[in-house]
């Protein structure tokens, strides 16, 4: 009998919760094989198997964890059960895989569960989970309930009112973004400044290159790369942006890692684009899909979410028009993307619509004056609305006459 312990996840980790056990008590488990996943107050892991055995859990679900516990034991000198195959041997290095056929999409994906012929219902009659009052067991939709839905329209839950409340724990994740916002919002003098940009040039260069860039470098090319080469060059001119409060010191970074906030199935994460002044358009989106797809997926690591000195974050994917982000402690300032959205603009004396975005530069008062807040977010818009000047970071007619 061998025990599974909880595995040091970090320098200032202590514990963990047990999200979810994924493999049964008394359930034979493969060698690696995934056996839980657990929860610390940065990241969200997965417990593998040392051992082929049967599995005894020790743990329960939602339990806290201390650095070091026994989550389970498996037993390794247990007969594997009939039935249960063996793992398969690795195919020979020069002998090539089959190819995949493609998994047809799933009929329906909602939070909340449902059986296979709801899910096919709801998405024929493009219901949202929200729509209909689950009444199987631990609320799983069921086809007498997607019915009840569709007899009574415009009635959400089937027509028939509860006052039914739910209680669930808070994660440690959550427990952290919420301690780090209230943190933020007292220990800093933030304040927010406003302003717009006529997207108009980075929509045309997309609409003409968007197939090439996806041909040349197999990812697309999206907005994330151009607001965060804009803000490099930004964050390179106005210093006190890019630094943090230490003590009664102020630490200037010489150097952008930029943190991308990112909403993830258990909360807000922010990984780390490291050294982003001195990546191209490409090596940012693909470092932004990497990093986006693991926040989905729960698998971010802790060093992947340590540090940043700017973070941006994109209200606009929700479709927030405008807001006022929250800083990052201990970064010092924040930028938040909003929707696009077409309004008349008076340019020349004409009025014409343009795509506009407003965009907002949340900072700490304390290091950061007025002067240099809008200052940064002018430049900013300037560098959005001529992306041409991001290549040397000013006019090239100006650079050649050097004025």
């Amino acid at each position: 009998m061998i025990e599974i312990k909880v595995p040091t996840v970090g320098e200032s980790i202590s514990e963990v919760t047990l999200v979810e056990w994924l493999k049964k008590d008394g359930e034979w488990v493969e060698r690696d094989e995934v056996l839980c996943e657990l929860e610390s107050e940065k990241a969200t892991f997965e417990l593998s198997a040392e051992q082929a055995g049967i599995l005894h859990t020790v743990a329960q679900n939602d339990q806290t964890l201390n650095i070091g516990d026994v989550a389970c034991k498996i037993d390794d000198k247990a007969e594997r059960p009939e039935g249960s195959a063996a793992p398969a041997a690795a195919a020979p290095a020069d002998k090539k895989e089959e190819p995949k056929k493609a998994e047809a999409p799933a009929p329906a994906k909602s939070d909340a569960k449902a059986t296979p012929v709801a899910k096919t219902m709801m998405a024929d009659k493009k219901l949202s989970a929200s729509q209909v009052k689950g009444s199987g067991e631990g609320g799983r939709i069921l086809k007498k309930d997607v019915l009840a839905a569709l007899e009574n329209p415009g009635r959400i839950g089937g027509g028939e009112a509860t006052r039914n409340e739910d209680r669930k724990k808070m994660s440690n994740l959550r427990k952290t973004v919420s301690r780090r916002l209230v943190e933020a919002k007292n220990s800093t003098a933030m304040l927010t400044t406003f302003n717009e940009v006529d997207m108009t040039n980075i929509m045309a260069i997309r609409s003409k290159y968007k197939d090439t860039f996806k041909e040349q470098h197999g990812v697309n090319l999206g907005f994330m790369s151009f607001f965060t080469k804009a803000c490099c060059w930004a964050l390179t001119e106005w210093p006190s942006v890019n630094a943090y409060i230490d003590g009664e010191e102020i630490v200037y970074h010489n150097y952008c890692d930029i943190s991308i906030a990112v909403s993830a199935p258990k909360g807000l994460v922010v990984p780390v684009i490291r050294n982003a002044e001195s990546m191209g358009m490409a090596e940012i989106e693909q470092a932004v899909r990497e990093l986006a797809t693991k926040a989905r997926d729960n698998k971010l690591t802790i060093e992947e979410m340590t540090g940043g000195t700017f973070t941006i974050t994109n209200g606009g994917v929700f479709g927030s028009l405008m807001s006022t982000p929250i800083i990052n402690i201990p970064q010092s300032a924040i930028l938040g993307m909003h929707k696009i959205q077409d309004r008349p603009m008076a340019i020349d004396g004409k009025v014409e619509i343009r795509p506009m975005m407003y965009v907002a530069l949340s900072y700490d008062h304390r290091i950061i004056d007025g002067r240099e807040s809008v200052g940064f977010l002018v430049r900013v818009k300037e560098l959005l609305e001529n992306p041409e000047l991001m290549l040397m970071g000013k006019d090239p007619v100006k650079s050649l006459l050097e004025v």
